[in-house]
């Protein structure tokens, strides 16, 4: 499986694409565009008891329940403000779709496979297994998400 994993991560570096793009606090995050089921506004949710900490609730998504997960928790980062309400960008996964609470949706972006990268060695190590790579930009670095290590949650998957 792992080799699978390493695959995809390889075929991404080589190939440009478009992405999705969302922010948490000032990080540049990318999707790729296929995975995007949707984006909404910020969505009623039902919390759920002993959830793990990251995972925000469920949404009724036109009567399919989709998990939220909280991105700013998932990458370890301080909360919202309260006036700070989160957007929703739906992804789909292997087990079905998952929302990622951020904090504002971007634009869809073309980026030549040229401005990829793999991620710096020198990040940590959880950090760095949620992304796929980095894409240098004009004005910043668009950080690649890797959805499918997102939604992994120690042992289980969301």
């Amino acid at each position: 499986m792992a080799s699978g994993t390493e695959n995809e991560k390889t075929e991404l570096i080589q190939t440009g694409g478009q992405f999705a793009t969302f922010f948490v606090a000032d990080l540049f995050f990318g999707v790729d565009v296929l995975r995007v089921q949707e984006v909404l506004r910020f969505q009623h949710m039902t919390r759920v008891p002993l959830a793990p900490e990251v995972i925000d609730g469920l949404i009724n998504l036109r009567g399919q329940i989709v998990t939220a997960l909280d991105m700013r928790r998932r990458l370890q980062m301080p909360p919202r403000s309260g006036d700070e309400v989160p957007m929703n960008m739906v992804v789909r996964t292997e087990d079905g779709a998952v929302s990622l609470l951020v904090d504002e949706i971007g634009d869809v972006l073309e980026v030549d496979a040229a401005a990829h990268e793999r991620p710096p060695e020198n990040l940590d190590s959880a950090t760095r297994e949620l992304i796929r790579g980095v894409c240098k930009m004009k004005d910043r670095l668009l950080l690649v998400l890797d959805v499918d290590r997102v939604v992994e949650l120690g042992t289980g998957r969301v």
